[in-house]
């Protein structure tokens, strides 16, 4: 999933869930007021297909409330290139939570094949509190926004307790000075604010490619607005159940971790390899290990970075990053040579601080609204004992608590259970070995959608399969089943 706010920050909140109280918002029955004509500009940003368009959809920011105050929410078009062939509008979906699709009708648009581009207007949009859509933040010190505590790897010991204070303090500035859209960001209300674009853009029914955390929403969108989905892939599948008592999304790393780093390590064993780590596959990963304990015991210092050394945690944490795309295996073998030197490169750039805020609060926002968490230590620390036994690779954070533990607020309605009643008109694409959205969790995806869905698996590594980092094969079958409807009669393996 890499995003415009950089792959270092991808990883950080994968997570999120969403079907409304009784009488507290409305049922997907419900027909919202008629939308106002759409105002078309040239888009902001650099790189653009010049065809590329933006418009604002105002949307309730509470939708138990629509006549309340308004939020605006961001989107982008491409249209059909061949409107002969013109089918209707395809939504792409972002990740996250934190990210948007508005450039992706330009960057993702450009590797599609041409009967994807002319059979639909390629749509993008900023997902609520994402700017440039009514935007929100927390306001955190920078020191806060380290990825280290963003995503909750525990003390070189396995302590929880930096972890729950962080949570603590995150929780207060984001009640502080997060503004009452804080309360109303959550994937029902993601899925909400996409039947008010699909209505936006006088399409009956809309298509939809969501990836990675859009997986959930766009699983939320099918389950809530049935019939007004008509062709619905979903790239990088989330485990649809956020409720299990082991935070489910954020323990797909130990899993996700463990299918990738056989990859890492033949690579960082292959004769030939200029990055090249150890003799054989096999000693890559205790190699890895020791690294990783003595920097927890004797950090390198590391001007520029946050936080400013190298510790075992940012090891860590560098090797989930770079796990997202086996093209970036180099990044984490050149921090490890040189941290074997005790010489470190010049600190990584960071994203705009301002961009890090946002992505910040929506992330956080979007995973506490949508379900309670544990809020005692003690939950904690016998999960992350666990893990750290279990998985030393991850060294217990998959396990952790996350600002969740001490959210202000309590969900506002149940989460979204993902389940098989509705149209038959889903495609699953998943790669087998996948850090953040690993296969198992995809096959939980699969098996609560039953009949309603195919899943293509492709023999890859890596996130984001259409594509991306998937094959030939699960790229053909993604784009015949956009362009034409066509769909495999049963799941299919591409090698």
């Amino acid at each position: 999933m890499k995003k415009q706010i950089g792959l270092a920050t991808a990883s950080l909140l994968l997570l999120g869930l969403a079907a409304p109280l009784a009488g507290a918002a409305p049922s997907s029955a419900h027909r919202p007021p008629r939308a106002a004509p759409l105002h078309w500009t040239s888009c902001e940003g650099s790189g653009l297909d010049p065809r590329q368009q933006c418009a604002t959809v105002e949307v309730p920011m509470d939708y138990a409330d629509p006549g309340g105050p308004a939020i605006g929410i961001a989107i982008s078009r491409i249209p059909s290139e061949k409107p002969s062939a013109r089918r209707g509008a395809l939504l792409m979906i972002p990740g996250g939570p934190g990210g948007d699709s508005l450039s992706d009708p330009s960057d993702r648009g450009r590797r599609m094949p041409q009967s994807v581009r002319d059979a639909y207007d390629l749509i993008g949009f900023a997902p609520r509190g994402n700017a440039p859509s009514t935007p929100v933040s927390c306001g955190l010190d920078h020191d806060d926004l380290a990825r280290t505590k963003l995503l909750p790897w525990p003390a070189p010991d396995g302590s929880v307790a930096a972890n729950m204070a962080f949570a603590r303090r995150v929780s207060e500035a984001c009640a502080r000075n997060g503004g009452a859209l804080m309360r109303h960001i959550s994937t029902k209300n993601n899925a909400r604010d996409i039947d008010r674009i699909r209505a936006a853009l006088g399409e009956r029914k809309l298509s939809a490619w969501g990836v990675s955390y859009g997986t959930y929403i766009g699983a939320a969108y099918a389950e809530m607005f049935p019939r007004r989905t008509d062709r619905i892939v979903l790239d990088s599948n989330d485990h649809p159940d956020p409720v299990r008592a082991e935070r489910v999304w954020l323990a797909a790393f130990e899993r996700g971790v463990e299918d990738t780093f056989p990859e890492f390590a033949a690579w960082a064993a292959a004769p030939g390899n200029p990055y090249r780590l150890a003799g054989t596959a096999a000693e890559v990963r205790p190699m890895f290990l020791r690294l990783a304990a003595r920097l927890d015991r004797d950090p390198i210092p590391w001007p520029g970075a946050n936080p400013a050394e190298l510790n075992g945690n940012v090891l860590r944490q560098t090797m989930l990053d770079s796990f997202y795309d086996p093209d970036d295996f180099p990044a984490l073998a050149k921090l490890i040579l040189a941290a074997r030197e005790g010489t470190l490169p010049p600190a990584p750039p960071a994203p705009p601080e301002e961009a890090l805020q946002n992505y910040t609060a929506v992330g956080a926002a979007t995973l506490c609204n949508d379900v309670a968490w544990p809020r005692t230590a003690d939950a904690y620390e016998r999960d992350v004992a666990r893990s750290r036994a279990e998985h030393p690779l991850t060294a217990g954070m998959p396990r952790n608590a996350m600002v969740c533990a001490a959210w202000p607020w309590p969900p506002r309605e149940a989460p979204l259970r993902v389940t098989d009643r509705g149209p038959s008109n889903i495609l699953l694409i998943q790669n087998a070995r996948d850090v953040a959205t690993p296969l198992s969790g995809a096959r939980k995806l699969r098996a609560a959608l039953g009949d309603r869905a195919v899943m293509v698996v492709n023999d890859s590594t890596g996130h984001d399969a259409y594509l991306g980092n998937g094959t030939a094969c699960g790229d053909r079958t993604v784009s015949r089943f956009l362009a034409t409807g066509e769909r495999p009669d049963r799941d299919l393996l591409c090698r």
